[in-house]
């Protein structure tokens, strides 16, 4: 066997023992939550029964529904509470192989967009949640008594974590194709109105089809891009002095 094919092979297995890592933290940390899979489910249905007439409750149409749902919003707690093991993980396998520069950059991008999804959403939960849903309450009819089912509030949930969340990362998507040449500052300033207008429209796809979710979805993407172009100023900095050096 040549140096060549035994460092893949040995790639292979460091690859393979830390993902195995990584999913038995993840199952190590859902088993520990399993007993309170009801009661992190009430949580994450907080903003709801908020906006819900008083006494109404929300409904199961599945046999099973009642058992899987708090088990999936478990789950998802579990990941994110793994997630910095896991990103220690993907990390530590990756960082050998690159170079001292490409090291001082990655890992503030790997923290900073652990942070910025987080971020995401916890600000669609505390902030986004309670209003959305008020808003859509005072327009249903008075001859109907809204139940919304479990297991449609979660799919509805997770689409907009995944929504707010995704839109955290502009910053580091921006500081991104900074670093690798595609856009520069002037650049960024010049597609200013595009992005503008791409975050409405964006919003206007992700969001449920009313004005207070699709501004509170397009107002922090455009916010979050000045941040990005304000912090492409020092990685643009900073690729001048590597390249002078």
């Amino acid at each position: 066997m040549s140096v060549q094919e035994d460092s893949f092979i040995s790639h292979l297995i460091e690859l393979r023992d830390r993902l195995l890592r990584c999913v038995i933290a993840l199952v190590a940390v859902f088993a520990c939550l399993m007993p309170w899979a009801g009661d992190i489910y009430d949580v994450l249905a907080h903003p709801m029964m908020q906006a819900l007439p008083e006494g109404t409750r929300m409904i199961a149409t599945g046999v099973v529904t009642p058992f899987f749902v708090p088990m999936k919003v478990t789950l998802m707690v579990a990941f994110v509470i793994a997630l910095p093991f896991v990103l220690y993980q993907a990390w530590a396998f990756i960082a050998p192989g690159l170079y001292a520069h490409e090291k001082r950059l990655a890992l503030p991008l790997v923290i900073g967009s652990t942070v910025l999804f987080v971020a995401g959403m916890a600000f669609c939960y505390f902030f986004v949640f309670g209003t959305v849903f008020k808003f859509i309450a005072t327009f249903a009819p008075k001859s109907i008594t809204p139940a919304p089912d479990i297991e449609q509030y979660l799919s509805f949930v997770m689409s907009m974590f995944l929504a707010f969340g995704i839109t955290f990362e502009v910053p580091v998507f921006v500081i991104i194709l900074t670093k690798m040449g595609v856009v520069d500052v002037a650049k960024l300033k010049e597609a200013r109105p595009y992005v503008i207008v791409g975050a409405f429209v964006v919003a206007a796809v992700v969001t449920p089809p009313d004005v207070v979710s699709q501004l509170m979805l397009a107002i922090p993407m455009c916010l979050l891009y000045e941040l990005g172009i304000f912090l492409a100023r020092f990685v643009t900095k900073g690729r001048i002095e590597a390249a002078a050096e």
